[in-house]
């Protein structure tokens, strides 16, 4: 009887739809910024690109998109946390035309078969031209 090996699989597989919850593919929508091929031009728009690169697992954007003077070791992907749902609940500044601005969502997963929730008041500054996660607040 002969053995069958498996190809390596990527640790997720790309969606379809982008995680970030706007009607697009994901190719098409943060995935261009996971990538590099294009910059978020809002706050809100990194802040839906780092939950997409959480729900994909793609480290290097996260690190790539945080401020280097807050900037940890390691992005602490978990593989077992499915994200599952962004909502963003405000914005404060953060458009092109400013400087700093914070974002309010809640971001929804499962973990072992349970439902959670991370509730966080992000700050983003902009860092050699570029929107970039500065801190945040969570809590409930």
């Amino acid at each position: 009887m002969s053995r069958r090996t498996r190809r390596p699989q990527p640790a997720r597989p790309t969606p379809a739809s982008c995680p970030c919850g706007l009607p697009a593919a994901y190719d098409d929508c943060c995935g261009r910024l996971h990538r590099g091929q294009a910059r978020a031009t809002t706050a809100e728009t990194l802040m839906r690109s780092r939950y997409s690169a959480f729900a994909v697992g793609d480290e290097a954007y996260l690190l790539r998109s945080h401020h280097p003077t807050t900037r940890p070791p390691g992005a602490g992907l978990d593989p077992g946390v499915r994200w599952v749902r962004l909502e963003i609940l405000g914005t404060t500044e953060g458009s092109a035309f400013h400087t700093t601005g914070t974002v309010e969502f809640r971001a929804h997963y499962t973990e072992g078969g349970r439902a959670g929730s991370l509730h966080e008041n992000s700050r983003f500054v902009r860092h050699e031209g570029e929107w970039v996660y500065l801190d945040g607040v969570t809590g409930d």
